[in-house]
């Protein structure tokens, strides 16, 4: 019967976890029609999938900006690619539950409940860029927690204008 209590315990402890991945893969799988469809126009950075973290994307004259939020992860943690055809990929984590054992908790202690994020979190997306991206201008910094990613973007294509002359006949 104590076996069972703690099957069932540990099960439930797990459930804001499966919920989290279940509202992240959801709001993945929704973000490709119904905010699409909403954009405008102006966004022009495609995201491919992936999931865990919720990004922010920014234009500005001068390049593309990746906002991500991730509390817990080093540096070392973190890896930001550029694959062919001019997908931008960021991943990172373990995905694994961590708990360090605390001072003062002795032999036999264990969690009842579990309500704080598991950290580090593991996450992947991958966003296609547009044609005006640079791809030898990206940049990446982690700092307090957040992942920026920059693209600088290619100067547009000067106008060519050509003089045409015209003979009177």
């Amino acid at each position: 019967m104590t076996e069972l209590f703690d099957t069932a315990v540990t099960s439930l402890l797990h459930l804001p976890e499966v919920l989290d991945r279940l509202a992240a893969a959801d709001g993945d799988r929704r973000s490709g029609g119904h905010h699409a469809a909403h954009q405008h126009g102006h966004a022009r950075v495609h995201g491919l999938g992936g999931g865990g973290a919720p990004v922010d994307i920014v234009e500005t004259p001068g390049e593309y900006a990746f906002v991500v939020d991730v509390p817990g992860l080093s540096k070392s943690d973190i890896q930001v690619t550029l694959e062919e055809d001019r997908v931008l990929v960021m991943k990172g984590g373990s995905g694994k539950r961590k708990r360090e054992e605390e001072e003062g908790e002795g032999e036999g202690c264990r969690y009842f409940r579990l309500e704080r994020a598991a950290a580090p979190r593991s996450f992947a997306r991958k966003f296609r860029l547009p044609e005006d991206a640079d791809t030898g201008g990206v940049a990446a910094r982690c700092e307090n927690g957040v992942l920026t990613v920059t693209v600088k973007k290619l100067p547009p294509p000067e106008k060519k204008t050509k003089s045409v002359q015209v003979t009177i006949a």
